[in-house]
């Protein structure tokens, strides 16, 4: 278990790992990574949030965007909530909001 880890923004390397704080939003039209608030990213997926499914369908849907494994991702906290921490080990790609923010630091 990864312990959580204070990021000033909604994204930061950590290694070879990339964290991601998330704002999710379940029951959306569609699976989408949105835009930056605050220190969170906002990410839709269609899912619903009934015992974790929203976030096992996010962690597939992101998994896809990062191209890597579904097990590549860990829900660091808030698999009950729309508040979470994932941690993305070896992303092979960045989606464009994430690779903007961290070409600024």
């Amino acid at each position: 278990m990864h312990k959580r880890l204070v990021i000033k923004s909604f994204c930061a390397w950590d290694g070879e790992t990339l964290v991601l704080n998330i704002l999710g939003t379940p029951s959306a039209k569609k699976d989408a990574i949105g835009k930056p608030k605050g220190n969170q990213l906002k990410v839709s997926v269609t899912a619903a949030p009934v015992a974790g499914r929203a976030t096992d369908h996010m962690v597939r849907f992101l998994a896809a965007e990062f191209g890597v494994a579904s097990k590549d991702i860990d829900v660091v906290f808030g698999r009950m909530n729309i508040n979470k921490q994932l941690r993305v080990n070896s992303p092979k790609r960045l989606p464009t909001v994430i690779s903007k923010q961290l070409s600024q630091k």
